[in-house]
């Protein structure tokens, strides 16, 4: 019986609770999966997938590239943000801090920190394509612009939430929000697609 491979970079964010989340998602949905913290460029070696936790961009950038861990990274073909997460897989980010870089996976423009401060955190109920979910916003960025290859999953009003890319043998999937303190229904659609 085969056994994906599923890393959750370790650093900082929600590490634990994507570590669960992914746990519930592949009981859920009957998935044999192996689930490995990442914290050295040597564990990428043949992953199926990588979650990036939300956390703060900057340092999440600056761990990987202290690690080398940069281009093992953006050989993974399955990735999933979550909040600064979905910063790394953009391809170009507003507001951006001195010398900040992506991986420049995902054709998507992303505004980092739009929803304000830690203070203005705030949680909605959504409507997703997924079905619907509690959602938790923190320091939460904006997807404000998206290829035409990019299908949006989720949406408040006009602002993209959610989105999901195929690029050629490759799976990217953002979301602004943090699926992993609420609900296994990201984690679960994101399982079914590494198993595609």
């Amino acid at each position: 019986m085969k056994f994906l491979k599923i890393g959750v970079l370790a650093f900082h964010g929600d590490v634990y609770e994507h570590i669960e989340a992914t746990k519930k998602a592949a009981k859920k949905i009957k998935m044999n999966v192996d689930i490995i913290p990442v914290r050295t460029k040597e564990v990428l070696h043949n992953l199926d997938a990588l979650i990036i936790p939300g956390g703060e961009s900057t340092t999440i950038q600056k761990l990987c590239e202290r690690e080398g861990m940069i281009e093992g990274i953006k050989s993974i073909r399955n990735i999933f943000g979550t909040c600064a997460g979905a910063i790394m897989l953009a391809r170009t980010i507003q507001h951006k801090m001195l010398g900040q870089k992506t991986l420049h996976l995902m054709n998507i423009e992303i505004d980092r920190n739009a929803y304000g401060r830690q203070t203005e955190s705030f949680e909605k109920d959504l409507k997703t394509n997924l079905g619907s979910i509690h959602a938790i916003f923190i320091r939460a960025p904006k997807i404000k612009k998206i290829g035409k290859a990019v299908n949006i999953l989720a949406r408040n009003n006009n602002e993209i939430l959610a989105c999901e890319e195929r690029v050629s043998d490759c799976f990217y999937l953002a979301t602004c929000f943090h699926p992993e303190l609420t609900s296994t229904t990201f984690h679960e659609y994101f399982l079914k697609q590494v198993a595609r």
